[in-house]
């Protein structure tokens, strides 16, 4: 049944935001997106007393770029990689990333992502060897959001102050954007910036009650 696979993934998801903080076994969110590459053909105005900058209408589309979430909520923590592109290998290197640059002492890293087709353990064993991609999964523990269901991702949260504080503007090129993502994260890093997040179990089974069983 469609209902029963949704409580159960969202349930299991409920239950590690739940939890404590506890560096050894770090409660990670994961989300990627597109952007935008956007130029201006010619210079905005510059700012005059009273008045904000002015941008003329007209733009130039140069591509897009691809941008990887990584929130640790408990602790204040995100990491935002920009890529040319959204392959299994990327995915796959940002995992290793995870796992032996910023959390080397974790005994398991738990993380949450959604069902795209890149984010599984096969990634892993198509850019690395066997016995590296085996240690990995070893390493990584993957809890799936519902189908159609991004809103139990915490990273979504982050994606959107990220849009709203740094994003919503126009930014021509994939170094650009590589800067101005990095100085939003050292930034929110720095003030380790936590999300409050209250939806909890006994909230779900109150107010999804239409998708448990009425014994």
């Amino acid at each position: 049944m469609i209902g029963a696979d949704f409580v159960w993934r969202m349930e299991d998801i409920l239950d590690l935001y739940a939890e404590s903080y506890d560096p050894e076994y770090p409660i990670l969110c994961f989300d990627e997106f597109p952007y935008q590459l956007i130029s201006e053909l010619r210079k905005p105005l510059a700012i005059q007393a009273g008045k904000p900058q002015r941008y003329d209408y007209e733009y130039s589309r140069e591509g897009t770029c691809n941008m990887f979430m990584t929130v640790q909520p408990l602790a204040g923590w995100r990491h935002v990689k920009v890529t040319e592109r959204r392959t299994n290998q990327d995915f796959a290197k940002i995992m290793w990333e995870l796992i032996y640059h910023h959390f080397p002492k974790a005994k398991k890293i738990r993380i949450v992502l959604d069902q795209l087709s890149t984010h599984t353990p096969s990634a892993l064993y198509q850019t690395f060897s066997p016995e590296q991609a085996r240690d990995m999964t070893k390493m990584i523990e993957f809890h799936y959001t519902p189908i159609h269901s991004s809103w139990l991702n915490m990273a979504e949260i982050e994606i959107s102050t990220l849009y709203q504080q740094c994003l919503d503007r126009r930014l021509g090129n994939i170094c650009l954007v590589k800067k101005e993502v990095l100085a939003w994260e050292n930034e929110r890093n720095s003030l380790k910036a936590q999300i409050d997040w209250q939806f909890t179990i006994p909230h779900a089974r109150n107010k999804l009650k239409r998708l448990y069983p009425n014994p």
